[in-house]
């Protein structure tokens, strides 16, 4: 019986890559984006390579109820893996950034995301089998002056999965955060007006060595997974100088990534 994906923000960077993924192990997917011209693409793209049949959703998740609106669409369609992959990021002092986009991220990595898990994850316990993958980030364990809700929100998706992983325990369904550091997608453009690249380009990941990884730990159960030695020994920073510390180093990065 042919087992079915969902994918959020899969039009594109790492959800694209995943979908891929998944598409090459015989799943059918269901591919969430607010980018049309991309899901076009990527439906089309993705059948052309894989038979598979594959899905699209033209859905903003930074919209309330956006979740329920989800589950009403797919509702006959049983859920085998759920990939929380739509994010964005956004720089600058708290301050002084707009709360309308603050908003939208915390609806996008928040808290449409815990909805829909919330919802998926019902049918997975009863059938006695699933797995869910979040995208969290390297920035989960530290705070992130100048994207400090992105940070926290990181932080949250982190969290959120340990404790839940830990619920699920002997269901048969298992969750997976994925914490990838700095990446080549198209994110960085996303997150400020200033520049459209870093300009730190060092520990810079491939898009598809970092889905491959995060793709194999969901296979395999894997609480938390951080793709790159670098990054599992930046993960543990926090053990060795004082989060104060932490944010500074942090900050200097951003300042330094954003520079003019």
């Amino acid at each position: 019986m042919t087992k079915t994906a969902l994918i959020t923000g899969g039009a594109s960077g790492l959800g694209y890559e995943l979908a891929l993924l998944l598409a090459n192990d015989g799943y059918n997917l269901i591919l969430i984006d607010i980018d049309k011209n991309n899901l076009e693409i990527a439906k089309t793209d993705i059948e052309k390579k894989f038979l598979c049949q594959v899905s699209t959703l033209l859905k903003d998740l930074s919209k309330p109820n956006v979740a329920a609106e989800i589950m009403e669409e797919i509702i006959e369609v049983p859920i085998d893996v759920l990939v929380n992959n739509a994010g964005f990021g956004l720089f600058g002092t708290f301050a002084n950034t707009e709360w309308e986009r603050e908003s939208a991220m915390l609806y996008v990595h928040v808290l449409t995301t815990t909805h829909l898990t919330k919802l998926i994850l019902d049918g997975m316990v009863k059938r006695g089998s699933g797995k869910i993958l979040n995208m969290s980030s390297l920035a989960a364990f530290q705070p992130g002056p100048l994207m400090s809700i992105y940070y926290a929100s990181k932080s949250y998706l982190l969290s959120f999965s340990e404790a839940i992983a830990n619920e699920l325990k002997g269901t048969g369904v298992t969750v997976t955060a994925l914490c990838p550091g700095p990446t080549k997608t198209s994110f960085q453009k996303v997150v400020s007006n200033n520049t459209s690249e870093n300009k730190i380009s060092f520990n810079m990941a491939c898009p598809s060595k970092v889905a491959l990884y995060g793709y194999n730990a969901m296979q395999k159960g894997q609480i938390v997974a951080i793709p790159g030695f670098m990054n599992k020994c930046l993960s543990t920073v926090h053990r060795f100088v004082s989060r104060r510390m932490a944010a500074q180093i942090v900050r200097n990065i951003q300042e330094k990534n954003r520079e003019l």
